[in-house]
């Protein structure tokens, strides 16, 4: 796999607040199973959870630690449905495919829960998020946005006018907002160690420091990492991001993107809760959004900013701390104590691809900026089609994967042409 790795977990505050999770040895020498689950993120470990649970021998690959990855860094946020709604689903690609992918879209969140419950995971989850507009022309899309999700039957929505968001975040910057009551947030690297211990409980192998050097196509399938190889029936790919070298067929129609996180340092109660009385997370409604939300011990983590290719900037507390003083101008006088950055997978279309290679190696990535639900929805829809339930990866296999205008080459400088129109329309409130 020609990327490269820190030795260890970024960082961050949820690396430093993380629950105890056993350091499991590298593959050395062969070993078999029904299923080999290349990437141990939120995509793998709820794939092999998913199979485990229905009988498989799986083993996971992982060139890390479980969550290394944006699984273990992102925002936290549990936000139904996909980085594009159904409407753009409809209008570009049919009312059968809005219906299929629509019929999904809360699921992800649904599967989080019964796995924090069923396997008893300690993660922070709390629920409630909050999307808040900047601007008239934002307000309009949330009001839109309410009324299309409750085409698709979703009922816990409530608007919110200008002086009713001051009730759940205390800044001027808003002018309405739409909370989403079944939402929420959570500590995701915590989320995904605690899955991967439910694996693991039910025969499934995970080894760490494993990243996969090659994938020898056929039956069975063999995949090679330094210290060994796993001969399986069937591969899924769980990389996103960081898969890079080991699945042509698969490269070029994505784009890694940057994103960075800082979290203050603990402040105290009534400070907190006069930030966010309710404890929602939030993120406003801007091409490049900020996100944000309170921890269990009161900091305050926020994140925003994209950049494109999957560059870190020098200093990110420089980038990160204005936005956050741009919305609570009032923090001026706190500590950043964590920042840190993540890779995400971004297509062309902000869909997820879902498909198969060869017949017998799947994989789903490119989730673009919303994979804390839709990932976990992976996963079960992996598991399905493994045991001759197709139609539901189909709908999302059957989306197209488009390459990038330019290429590799020019990919990252379009982009950022178009997010530097995106920004301005912002600005304008356009």
């Amino acid at each position: 796999m020609s990327v490269s790795f820190e030795p260890d977990h970024a960082a961050s505050w949820y690396a430093a607040t993380a629950n105890p999770a056993p350091e499991r040895p590298a593959l050395a020498g062969e070993v078999s199973c029904d299923v080999c689950v290349v990437g141990a993120g939120f995509t793998g470990i709820s794939a092999a959870l998913h199979l485990a649970e229905r009988g498989f021998s799986v083993v996971v690959l992982e060139a890390v630690r479980v969550g290394y990855g944006a699984s273990g860094r992102n925002g936290g946020q549990i936000v139904n449905s996909y980085s594009r709604d159904m409407d753009v689903i409809e209008e570009k690609y049919g009312a059968d495919t809005a219906r299929a992918l629509g019929d999904m879209a809360f699921e992800g969140n649904r599967i989080i829960r019964e796995r924090v419950e069923r396997y008893a995971i300690d993660c922070d989850l709390r629920d409630g998020n909050l999307f808040a507009a900047c601007n008239a022309s934002q307000m309009r899309g949330l009001r839109e946005h309410q009324a299309l999700w409750e085409r698709y039957g979703y009922r816990e929505l409530e608007l919110l006018d200008g002086e009713a968001v001051k009730r759940e975040v205390d800044s001027e910057r808003y002018t309405g907002a739409l909370v989403d009551h079944g939402g929420g947030h959570l500590h995701p690297l915590n989320l995904v160690l605690g899955q991967a211990a439910a694996v693991e409980s039910l025969g499934g192998r995970i080894y760490e420091y494993s990243p996969v050097t090659g994938v020898a196509h056929g039956e069975p399938v063999v995949v090679r990492t330094a210290g060994g190889r796993v001969r399986a029936d069937r591969v899924v790919m769980a990389g996103n991001a960081y898969l890079k070298g080991v699945l042509p067929e698969i490269e070029g129609k994505s784009m890694p993107c940057g994103t960075q996180i800082i979290t203050t340092e603990p402040l105290d109660e009534a400070r907190a809760r006069a930030l966010i009385p309710n404890g929602l997370a939030v993120e406003d409604c801007n091409y490049l959004l900020d996100y944000y939300r309170l921890t269990r011990d009161n900091r305050l983590l926020y994140g925003g900013g994209v950049n494109y290719g999957g560059s870190d900037p020098a200093d990110i507390e420089s980038v990160i701390r204005p936005k956050m003083l741009t919305t609570f101008p009032s923090l001026d006088d706190v500590k950043v104590d964590y920042a840190w950055s993540g890779t995400f997978l971004m297509t062309l279309n902000r869909l997820p691809q879902f498909g198969v290679v060869n017949g017998n190696v799947y994989y789903a990535q490119g989730y673009s900026g919303h994979g804390v639900t839709c990932t976990h929805l992976a996963g079960r829809l992996i598991a399905e089609v493994m045991t001759g339930r197709e139609e539901r990866f189909d709908a999302f296999a059957g989306l197209p994967h488009l390459p990038f205008p330019g290429g590799r080459l020019l990919r990252v400088p379009l982009s950022a042409i178009g997010a530097w129109y995106y920004q301005t329309r912002d600005r304008l409130g356009i």
